[in-house]
């Protein structure tokens, strides 16, 4: 039997889907860059040290840019669903947020961010183990999708690699666990078609897609 979600909880179960993707997301993209500005002496977002960028990009729990502030979104949101989601599959996420503080006090942070990558990963699983509404297991996978598309879109990920996801995202669609709007789904489809994407076009319309998605974010 499905549960009767209220709008708010709703809301809260598509941005841990959307939070917890941009953690995961942005922490494998933080580590390929941590090893180029080592490596290769690179710039990246106006830091010139390894240390700065960690700080800004990484754990700066002021800024809403940052994997630090996207994983505490990610735990405000699964604390209030513990009924819906859990306390096994929450304490992922619990479990990520303690890594994160243990890798925002290391000089050598890599190990546990992985470790972060992988309680996000445990998180998933866990969902798809425990969570017997699938409801609310579309809900949160929807979020993870139109996350990943917006994501790629911004990260310069390869048109295949976009084409991929977004078919993945289609999926979730056709699940019907939240209402969208359909003229951005189809606009967000035809973009996809053409040889090159049009990433800030595309970036519009998945934003776009679900209608309440400003709400709790």
């Amino acid at each position: 039997m499905m549960a009767i979600l209220s709008l708010e909880n709703t809301s809260r179960l598509f941005w841990l889907g959307r939070y917890s993707e941009r953690v995961y997301t942005t922490l494998r993209f933080f580590a390929e860059q941590f090893d180029a500005m080592i490596d290769g002496g690179k710039n990246f977002f106006d830091c010139t040290t390894k240390e700065d960028f960690a700080k800004k990009y990484c754990f700066d729990e002021n800024n809403p840019n940052s994997i630090y502030f996207a994983l505490i979104k990610a735990y405000d949101n699964a604390i209030e669903l513990r009924e819906e989601i859990g306390s096994d599959t929450f304490s992922y996420i619990q479990m990520a947020v303690y890594e994160m503080n243990k890798a925002k006090k290391s000089a050598a942070p890599l190990l546990q961010l992985q470790k972060v990558v992988d309680n996000i990963a445990a998180f998933w699983g866990m969902a798809d183990d425990k969570i017997d509404d699938e409801q609310i297991r579309s809900i949160i996978k929807l979020g993870k999708r139109i996350e990943r598309v917006d994501l790629y879109s911004r990260m310069g990920a390869m048109d295949s690699d976009i084409k991929r996801e977004v078919a993945r995202m289609n999926y979730r669609i056709a699940k019907k666990s939240l209402n969208f709007n359909s003229e951005h789904f189809e606009k967000l489809n035809e973009l996809v078609k053409e040889e090159n994407i049009n990433r800030q076009a595309l970036i519009t319309e998945v934003e776009s897609l679900i209608e309440f998605s400003s709400l709790m974010n």
